[in-house]
Formats: structure tokens, sequence, C-alpha cells
């Protein structure tokens, strides 16, 4: 399935700019309540990740306290095997939470296709990303993209620039393909990256400045705006690779307009 999905990249045009904000406002219209609910869904189950994090500094500070520092000043004269423990701690930790996140957002893209396409389609839960053997796989997933991270911040951060397009289209690449290995989804991903980089790249600013105008509604707004970058990403998918299983993801009329 790999090599069938690198050539639909290879014979693909580039999709237009402009009608692909067109088409996500729209879009946007249809799932803005969705894009909420899978906002505090993920908030909900990141804050006790975020409790077990500070958790082990819970008994430092009391004991701070007890002994009047109110200006608590952290006390690194821990030992070694202590430190090691809770650098891997929160590593897992971070990693679990970027699982949740993929799997949410994977849904939320199930979700736009159901409401875009109008199909039958079952939706399924927040979390059915997470079933069988998909958990393993997010897991590497979530390390693979934490390393290239990484890698590319080491390099003077000018590579993080590059790299961030292909990480950006891997939750959409694992959405729609879900019987991909993690090799593949990467590969697959930095195939697409690479061949529509600036557009994608320009898809990303601009959406990202339009998921802010939230704040203007008393900051509340950011919350409903927030997942408005996934829907360009979306139908940029769409009408480069396509779902192949639904003839309208193909004769949808802008699917047909390119630029030069």
């Amino acid at each position: 399935m790999k090599q069938a999905l690198l050539q639909k990249i290879e014979n693909s045009k580039s999709p237009d700019f402009g009608n692909i904000l067109s088409k996500s406002f729209d879009l946007f219209q249809k799932v803005w309540l969705d894009s909420f609910l899978h906002l505090m869904v993920t908030f909900l189950l990141a804050i006790p990740v975020l409790i077990l994090v500070y958790l082990p500094f819970v008994p430092v500070i009391i004991e701070s306290v007890q002994n009047g520092n109110i200006d608590f000043q952290p006390n690194f004269d821990y030992s070694l095997i202590s430190i090691a423990g809770y650098v891997v701690l929160f590593v897992a930790l971070m990693v679990l939470t970027q699982v949740i996140a993929i799997a949410i957002t994977a849904h939320f893209f199930k979700v736009c296709k159901i409401k875009d396409l109008n199909t039958n389609e079952e939706v399924g839960g927040y979390l059915s990303f997470l079933n069988g053997a998909n958990f393993i796989k997010l897991i590497l997933l979530s390390l693979a993209t934490l390393g290239i991270a990484v890698a590319a911040l080491m390099l003077c951060y000018i590579p993080i620039l590059y790299v961030m397009v292909p990480l950006q289209l891997i939750v959409v690449i694992f959405a729609f393909n879900e019987q991909l290995s993690v090799k593949d989804i990467i590969t697959v991903s930095f195939k697409l990256g690479n061949k529509f980089w600036l557009l994608v790249f320009g898809l990303i600013v601009v959406s990202s400045m339009i998921a802010q105008l939230g704040v203007i509604l008393c900051f509340v707004g950011v919350f409903f705006t927030a997942y408005f970058t996934h829907i360009p990403i979306y139908y940029f998918y769409k009408y480069t690779i396509g779902f192949g299983d639904d003839k309208q993801s193909v004769s949808d009329e802008f699917s047909t307009q390119y630029l030069n």
C-alpha cells in the first residue's frame, strides 16, 4: 500500500491554496463544536499526566513551606538515580500525552471526512484510534517524531523549519491509513511534505494565525478555533492523496483546480 500512496503523491498536482482555505472555512462551520469537544477531551486527559509530572515536587514544596521558606528555591541535591528516574518518568508521560493528542486529532480528521462528504461512516469514540495494535504504533510514532524534532533542533534550529511540514502531515496520514507501519507513515509524510513543502508551510502559518483569532472573544473563543489548523491539512490530504474509497474525494470541484 505504501507504494500506491507514493505513486499517488508522485502523480498529484498542487491544489489551489485559496480554495483549500475557502473549503476550510465552510467545513469549520460544520465542525466548530466538534473541534471544541476534541480540544476539551485532550485537556481533560492531559491534566492527570501533568499532576503526575509535578507530584514528585509536592513533598519538597510542603517541607519548604513548613520551614518558613515562602520563596521556594528548588533543591537540586538529589542522587543521580533520582534524577535519572524522574527524567525517564517525564519523557514517558510526555510521550503518553503525545499519543493521546495524536489519537484525538486523528479522530477529528475522521469527523472532518464524515461531515465533508456526508457519509454514514461510523465515527467511533474519541480514543478509538488507541484500540488494538494502534497503541504501540502510536507510541513508536510519538518517539520517532520526538527524535526527529530533537535532532532538527540540535542542528542550529534551521532544519526544524524543514521537518515541521512532514511532521505536521504524520497524523493525517495515520488517520486514513492505519494499516501502514510507523516507518511507512513517516516515509509517506516526508514524500508528500517534500513535494509540496511551500504550500503546506503556507497553510500552517495562515491557519495558525486564523486559529488565534479566537482570543478576540475574551480569549474563550480560541478554544473553539484552535483546531481550525487541522482542517486545511485535511483538505490538502484529500486533494493530493485522496481516500480512494469515495468518489467525492476525486470528483469534488475543487480537486481539479490547481496552481500553474
